[in-house]
């Protein structure tokens, strides 16, 4: 992904308005695209599945629209040219997201996986993405490198198959890995901020 669309959404949450500061993230932000994208949505749909109120509702879709990024009409808010382009550069880098069973490596009940394309050499140790996860609400994140042909966690584990054989074979058969791809694996006590986190995590790379 181009860093003008990470700037992009960072300028869309940090504009100011009046009021109180808004109440959502850069996250919520990307969810209501992904959403968008999948089928042009009404507000109320919006805001059910983003778990925030109508007004951060109302905010979000107002400064995507303002963007150019999305258009309103009766049948609710669809993406313009603009905002389906950019939706297919993140498709293009956050290749898979996927919610995760239980293995040697999740630190909670609700388990979420993003698989992070062509971006090995950006991670340093990985407590970035950790710290990331946390502050989006997550318990915590273990970052996992695909490199010459196996899993490697930095300065964790150099061979994932062999340390943690269950969590090596969910993310090979769920998430197809290849050569410097990265997968994070956020761990929460419910499964949107497990999502949150792994996608917060993830952020952090670009």
């Amino acid at each position: 992904m181009s860093h003008a669309f990470k700037q992009l959404l960072e300028k869309i949450i940090r504009e100011k308005a009046p009021g109180p500061s808004p109440t959502f993230s850069v996250f919520h932000v990307l969810r209501a695209i992904e959403l968008i994208a999948e089928k042009p949505t009404g507000r109320s749909k919006l805001a059910e599945n983003l778990n925030v109120g109508e007004g951060a509702v109302r905010t979000i879709i107002g400064r995507l629209k303002n963007a150019g990024l999305i258009k309103t009409s009766k049948a609710g808010c669809a993406l313009t040219d603009k905002g389906l382009m950019l939706f297919k550069e993140y498709q293009s880098i956050f290749k898979k997201k996927v919610k995760i069973g239980k293995n040697e490596l999740t630190l909670a009940d609700y388990n979420f996986a993003v698989l992070i394309k062509n971006h090995g050499d950006k991670v340093k140790s990985g407590m970035e993405q950790r710290d990331a996860a946390i502050i989006a609400g997550a318990k915590g994140a273990t970052t996992i490198l695909f490199r010459e042909g196996r899993l490697i966690i930095p300065s964790v584990s150099n061979n994932v198959a062999e340390d943690f054989p269950k969590a090596a074979s969910q993310i090979v058969m769920l998430m197809r890995p290849e050569e410097n791809d990265v997968i994070i694996i956020s761990s929460a006590d419910c499964l949107g901020k497990a999502e949150y986190g792994a996608v917060a995590a993830a952020w952090a790379l670009l």
